[in-house]
């Protein structure tokens, strides 16, 4: 089922905020487990921190409570007025491969920012309340974006307008792409068009 865990030391734990989303939407363990493809005593443990989901299976819980794995990062840490993420700190395992997405910004800020190494699932198409870019800092990556296709290298950035139905994959081994946008929670105004 793709339950691949981790248990590296300094992790978001991501179990605590599953727990209150889910009964906050007074779902059962059962039927979120159900939703999301992943066993029940699994989700138990990732909910009492003693298993950390993979990337895939933390955004397939994500979709069976109708929210974002980003906002379910988000709220594994509090908010915190200065905070540092050294290049060093713990990341989240992507499938069963090599991939890893490492948050920037910790708790539930009002902005969000991603690194991800390694593939990524081409097949997984994201669409976000507010803007986003992705910027590639190493290697190159293939974004699909509004119909069109943009193949983007070394210090590109390609710029996502809210609810822009976009997906990418990298091209090549050693790709690094940083996904930065407004937090999918803060509501965004267009004062010019008042």
């Amino acid at each position: 089922m793709g339950t691949s865990e981790e248990n590296a030391a300094g992790a978001p734990q991501v179990g605590p905020g599953i727990r209150r989303l889910r009964r906050a939407l007074d779902l059962t363990l059962a039927d979120v487990a159900a939703r999301a493809g992943v066993s029940a005593p699994f989700l138990s443990q990732v909910e009492n921190g003693r298993s950390r989901p993979s990337m895939g299976s933390l955004q397939r819980i994500a979709d069976a409570l109708d929210t974002t794995a980003v906002q379910l990062l988000a709220s594994a840490d509090p908010p915190r007025p200065v905070d540092v993420v050294r290049g060093d700190s713990a990341s989240v395992r992507e499938g069963d491969g090599e991939a890893r997405m490492r948050p920037l910004v910790r708790g539930h800020q009002r902005l969000h920012a991603l690194e991800f190494t390694g593939d990524h699932d081409w097949g997984r198409e994201y669409r976000h309340r507010n803007d986003e870019i992705l910027y590639v800092a190493d290697g190159s990556a293939e974004v699909e974006a509004d119909g069109s296709v943009y193949r983007l290298t070394r210090g590109d950035t390609l710029y996502c307008a809210a609810e822009l139905a976009h997906r990418w994959r990298p091209l090549e081994p050693g790709t690094r792409v940083l996904v930065v946008g407004i937090a999918d929670g803060v509501r965004v105004t267009d004062e010019g068009a008042r």
